[in-house]
Formats: structure tokens, sequence, C-alpha cells
């Protein structure tokens, strides 16, 4: 290969004095082809290879890591080939002989040559938001749990609102929207998703899609359109990509500890207030361009008919929740809220709990099971629903079961005052008696406020402590 200084000497001797292609050829042992190209330019020289090298040891498994790379496009982004496992499967299945080094180069320059060019997107006031769901990790009461982050980024401001729940249900998803446009005090004229299952049945030629049902009653609630990213191309609502990693870097790292949901989310919407308030400018002429919000927010519930078993138990996700006794047999509605389960019966809310998404729980309401404890007092010495109740109704129970065989039903009295005053009303009025002798008009007395003085528990507190009563009662009926 000519250096610069030989290319500079032909240019030289040819322009300047005057030598022929032919002369330069003959003097200087080279091709006239040759002195063309030193003629065509002043630049370096450089050496272009017009064939690939030569590798006898790779050249026979291109074709096999080009099928390989080919399919992969139709795999999901996150499991497809990476070239250690392109050198694995070549050294397996097909007996490669060569080094990872040699397959991880020939990979690299197939991949350089797909590059794809992206266009820079930018949106008017008021005009689109992006919405996507995150995973996050926190200490809640100690126990390091993961946390789903609703995200919304308004495109044009770049304001964000983060919000966590517990699931990426649907239900989570209409909440999200619901506390987002609260926030923000409006709507934008579209919304970029991705494909998830919350917002997409079926994913159609191009841009069309199948929607939730529910999702399209969201959007006919808010007036406001959709567009889909395609699949598997999350850049295209790369607002919101960025805004799932930033808020992990920037509010939750290190890694924070809180006591309850609502804590968690009040740090979160203090973070998202400091946001807009580094673009308030923007912030000030989106808000004026959005939409207005409805009178009311939108119903985030996903509705379930539910059948009441024999136990007044009805099955939500996997977790059981009672109701009132008088509905067993009977086919209910449950609606599942983000942080609470309706059951309702003609229109009527017949019973609420808060949501668990553990599995196979029963979530037990003793006010639904006061009739039927009252059919079947002996049950109230090993009813589940009783033995849920806190520790000092227990304490209570085994010392008025231990003192008389007819003491349950003296319990049962104390668990019937659950009708007119709240557990944690009885708790602290057992608690305030201790040892002293305990009856229902006792208890009630102490929650009512009136001036009572305990005394010490000796005897039995029974309806009737001496079997030859009933005797004189029946006499006296008689």
């Amino acid at each position: 290969m000519l250096r610069m200084v030989d290319k500079e000497y032909i240019r030289k001797k040819h322009f300047l004095e005057g030598w022929s292609i032919r002369e330069l050829s003959r003097q200087l042992k080279i091709s006239r082809q040759t002195v063309r190209k030193m003629l065509k330019d002043g630049e370096i020289p450089k050496y272009h290879r017009k064939k690939p090298k030569p590798s006898p040891v790779m050249d026979p498994y291109r074709d096999v890591i080009e099928n390989i790379l080919e399919m992969d496009t139709n795999a999901p982004p996150k499991q497809r080939h990476t070239s250690a496992r392109i050198y694995e499967r070549l050294h397996d299945e097909y007996g490669f002989k060569g080094g990872e080094s040699t397959v991880r180069r020939y990979v690299r320059s197939l991949k350089d040559v797909k590059n794809e060019c992206f266009l820079l997107l930018e949106a008017a006031p008021g005009e689109q938001m992006q919405i996507d769901f995150g995973e996050a990790q926190i200490y809640l009461k100690n126990k390091l749990v993961k946390v789903l982050l609703f995200c919304m980024r308004l495109k044009h401001s770049s304001v964000p609102f983060v919000i966590a729940f517990p699931t990426q249900r649907l239900e989570a998803f209409l909440e999200g929207h619901n506390r987002a446009f609260a926030y923000f005090g409006g709507v934008c004229k579209e919304g970029l998703y991705d494909n998830a299952s919350t917002q997409v049945v079926k994913i159609l030629e191009g841009p069309e899609r199948e929607e939730h049902t529910w999702f399209s009653s969201l959007r006919a609630h808010y007036l406001f359109n959709s567009l889909f990213a395609r699949p598997g191309r999350g850049n295209e609502k790369g607002s919101v990509e960025s805004l799932v990693k930033y808020v992990r870097k920037r509010a939750l790292v290190p890694v924070p500890s809180f006591q309850t949901w609502d804590e968690l989310n009040a740090h979160l919407l203090s973070w998202c207030q400091k946001e807009k308030e580094k673009h308030m400018d923007q912030w000030l002429e989106e808000q004026k361009a959005l939409r207005p919000l409805p009178v009311t927010s939108f119903s985030a519930a996903r509705p379930k008919p539910v059948k009441v078993d024999s136990y007044a138990l009805v099955t939500v996700d996997r977790n059981k929740y009672s109701v009132p006794c008088q509905y067993t047999g009977q086919v209910l509605l449950a609606k599942a809220y983000v942080d609470r389960v309706d059951i309702i019966h003609l229109s009527q809310i017949v019973a609420t709990h808060p949501r668990c998404y553990a599995r196979g729980e029963a979530i037990l309401e003793i006010l639904h099971y006061l009739p039927v404890l009252q059919h079947k007092p002996h049950a109230v010495t090993h009813a589940k629903v009783v033995r849920q109740l806190p520790a000092v109704f227990g304490r209570l129970r085994e010392r008025m079961v231990g003192v008389h065989s007819r003491g349950y039903k003296d319990f049962l009295e104390v668990l019937l005052l659950l009708r007119d005053y709240s557990v944690a009303e009885l708790t602290t009025a057992l608690e305030l008696l201790g040892e002293s002798t305990i009856t229902a008009d006792t208890i009630r007395q102490i929650v009512s406020g009136d001036n009572v003085q305990p005394q010490v528990y000796s005897e039995a507190i029974t309806t009737i402590d001496d079997a030859t009563k009933y005797d004189q009662l029946l006499a006296e009926v008689i």
C-alpha cells in the first residue's frame, strides 16, 4: 500500500511537472489504475477491503447465526439470544470449535448493520399524556415488598404523576387515571399506552386495537382518545418509560421505609410536586390547555357476580369475604377496588372489606355472624370469626367458660354488644375491667360512660346458676 509521501510525489510530478500517467507508471513501477487513484484526490490513502476477511472457523456457521437473529425478531424482547447464548448453542448443537470472542465480533458486526434511526417527538400543550406501570421495592412495616408504580407524564411540560399500588390489575389502572386527572385538574386530548391486557384485548393490523370494555368506558367518561405503541417498542412512549426509571432513582433511593401505603403515596406526591415546580413555566402553559374534568370520577372497580356459600362467604381473587348470614345461597355483586371490596345486593352495599392481596385468606366480620351465633351459642367457643377478635376477648371467653359450663352464653351476651358498639370500644372497656366481674351490662355501662365500680370476679355469671330454678320457673308459668 502506497504511503502519503508517495501520493504527494505522484501528484506533484503530474500536476506541476507534467508527467503523464504512463510515464509515472513506468518510472514508479505501479499500475496506471493506481496512479489514477492517487491523482483523484489529496486525502490520506486508505485501504478498503472488497471482500470480508476469510475465517475458516466461523464461515461455516455464519448462516446459522443469521437465522438465529432473524428468528429473534419475533421473540419477546427480554428472551432473545445474547452473543454468549449463541456461542453456547453453536458449541453444543453444531460442534463449533472457535472461541466466544469470535462469535461476539461477528454478532456485533451484524447488529451494527441493523441500527435503527429514531425521530424526536413533541406535543402541543394539553395534547398528549403517556401512561405506564413500573416496579420498585420498599420496606413496608419493616418488610421488603414489591410495589407497582402507576406513572403518567404530560408530554409537553414533562410534569409527572406517580402513585403506588399493590397490583397493576384493571382496578389499579382505572384508579390511577382517577388520581392523576384529579392531580392535574384536567385531561389531555389523547393518551399513549403500551399493549397491556388492562387496555388491549387483541392487537389488530397496524395501529388498530380491540380495546378492553372498561378502558373504553374510562375514555368515554373523561373524553380522551387513545394511541398505542407498537408491540415491543417502549421507546415510542419514551417520556413515561424514562419516568419509571427516574422516579426509582430519585424518589426511592436509598430504599425507603414506610408503615402504610398512604405514607408511601404521600411521599411520592410530594416528589411529584417538586418536579412540577421545576417545569412551572411549561406547566402553566399546559394547564390552560387541559380539558375540564367531569363532575364525578370514574368508578374504578372490577365487578363480578358471586354466590354466597353456606359459610356466608363469597370468593374474590382467591380470597373469601363474609356477608350478612341472611344472604346465604344468593347471588350478589362484588366490586373489587384497589383498597376495598364492596358486596352489593339490589344496588345496596351489604358488606365492605379491606382488599386482601394474599391467597386463601378468609376476611370475616363478626357482625355478619351474630344472628347465627344466637341460634348456635356454643359455637362462640371455636368459631373462627370469634377467635379473630382481639386477644382480650379470648381471655374473657376462657374465663367465662372455665368457671361454668354455661359461661359461653354469658360470653355471647358480650358479643351481642357489638351491634351497638365497635370492637375498639369493647376492647378498651375489657382492658379497663381487667380481672373484675364482667357482664354485658357492666361493659355497656363502661362504654356509655356510667360510673361503675368493678368487683373481683369470684363466681360464675350465668343466666341460671342452679338447675332447681328451672322447676321454680316452670311452676310459675303453670
